[in-house]
Formats: structure tokens, C-alpha cells, sequence
């Protein structure tokens, strides 16, 4: 059965994220209208915001894969939680980064200390020190347990950054659901581009988390198999 599933993933995945990533070039490009307000640079809207969202997700799997590898202390869910904060870390930086782009032309700055803005950096620097601290640690099971207590502190961020634009005052757009109550895509067209777009990110970040969990697993046989031929040697 796992064979069976890891072959699925191995053939759907990765065509399914490039139909959907086509779509979502095609919708943002072509098919949604440009904002009237802001002109054709809101087009940045249909990335950086599935950026966020798989970002969350992204950290939110490392937060619960080492909740279970502190509980059960399987390696599976170690590999995991490390593969889904390499992938974060992937989606996040690439929401600073996107971010800047927007708020250029719109703010008329790269950068404000702005809440929602602090926050996301900070969670990038959790994560960051999460991964120094899974390679300077090396493959021990203590270097490990300590990441798991840092991958679970770090995803209290998560919320921190979602309520930001709600709790402080702040210039960041709060765009899916308004401060009022409302939603800023009036328009279905946007609506459906966004929808599009949050379906082939989310394509794109099991696709890419599928194939670094793959990757770790081959690594962890390959050394179990080399401490294996080690050991048979010091027996001779």
C-alpha cells in the first residue's frame, strides 16, 4: 500500500502542480481584470498571499510532525518536520521578498517596521535558527529533540502574524477578510484567480514537500545501511 502511494505521488504530484501552476499564470496574467486602485502591480497579490498561507502551513506541519516525534520518538516524523521547515523557509522568504515589490510602488518605501511585516520576519528567523540548529547538531536524536521544542515555539508566530492587522494599528492590508467585516475581492473574477492560485501553490508545496521527505528518507536508509556495513566490519 505504501508503494502504492508512493508511486501515485511520484506521477500525480508533480503534473498536477504544473497544470495548475499554467492556470494560475494563465488567471493572473490574462484572465483577472487589473485593479483599478493600484494598478497592474495588485497582480503581486495573487503570489505573495498563497505565499503566506503555504508558509503557515508549511511551519504548522513542523509544529505538529515534533509534537508526535517527541511523543513517539519515530524518525519519520523528525524527516517530516524537517523537510516541511525547508519548504517553509522557501515560501517565507519568498514572501519578504514579494512583499517589498508590492509595497514599493504602493507605500512608497521597500520597508516599514509595520506589525504584520515584524512579525513574518521574525518567524523567518525562528525557522532559520531551527534549520542552524538541526546542522550544527548532526544526526543525534538530542539535536533533533531540541529542533522539535523550537519548531513547536516558533509556530505560536503564526497567529501572532494572521491577528496583526486586527489588533494593531497598522498600514498592511487586511485584503481576504476587511477590518469592517467584508472582503476586499469584490470582483468573482478575482475571487476565482485567487482561488486558482491558492490551489497551485498548494500543489506546488506538497509537490516540494513530497520530494525533500523523499530525499531525507533516501538519506536515512543509505546511513543506516553504512552503520550497518561499519558494524559487520568490526566484528571481523
Amino acid at each position: 500500500m505504501t508503494q502504492v502511494l508512493r508511486k501515485a505521488a511520484e506521477t500525480v504530484l508533480p503534473v498536477l502542480t504544473l497544470v495548475s501552476v499554467a492556470a494560475a499564470i494563465w488567471a493572473v496574467f490574462v484572465y483577472v481584470p487589473t485593479d483599478s486602485a493600484q494598478g497592474i502591480v495588485q497582480r503581486i497579490f495573487y503570489f505573495h498571499v498563497p505565499l503566506a498561507m503555504m508558509t503557515f502551513g508549511a511551519f504548522g506541519v513542523v509544529a505538529v510532525a515534533s509534537v508526535f516525534f517527541l511523543w513517539r520518538g519515530d524518525r519519520v516524523w523528525d524527516r517530516l518536520a524537517s523537510a516541511a521547515a525547508e519548504v517553509g523557509m522557501l515560501f517565507c522568504t519568498l514572501v519578504l521578498i514579494t512583499g517589498p515589490i508590492w509595497a514599493r510602488p504602493i507605500w512608497g518605501t521597500w520597508w516599514t517596521w509595520d506589525a504584520r511585516l515584524t512579525t513574518t520576519l521574525i518567524l523567518w528567523l525562528i525557522y532559520a535558527a531551527y534549520l542552524m540548529l538541526r546542522t550544527m547538531s548532526g544526526a543525534g536524536d538530542q539535536g533533533a529533540r531540541y529542533a522539535a521544542v523550537l519548531g513547536i515555539v516558533g509556530a505560536i508566530d503564526i497567529p501572532i502574524i494572521n491577528r496583526s492587522v486586527y489588533w494593531w494599528r497598522t498600514i498592511h492590508p487586511a485584503v481576504l477578510v476587511t477590518r469592517e467585516g467584508g472582503s476586499g475581492l469584490a470582483d468573482p473574477s478575482m475571487r476565482l484567480t485567487f482561488e486558482i492560485c491558492m490551489g497551485a501553490f498548494l500543489c506546488l508545496f506538497l509537490w516540494l514537500l513530497w520530494v525533500r521527505n523523499e530525499s531525507g528518507r533516501l538519506h536515512d536508509a543509505v546511513e543506516d545501511l553504512r552503520q550497518e556495513v561499519l558494524a559487520r566490519q568490526q566484528q571481523r
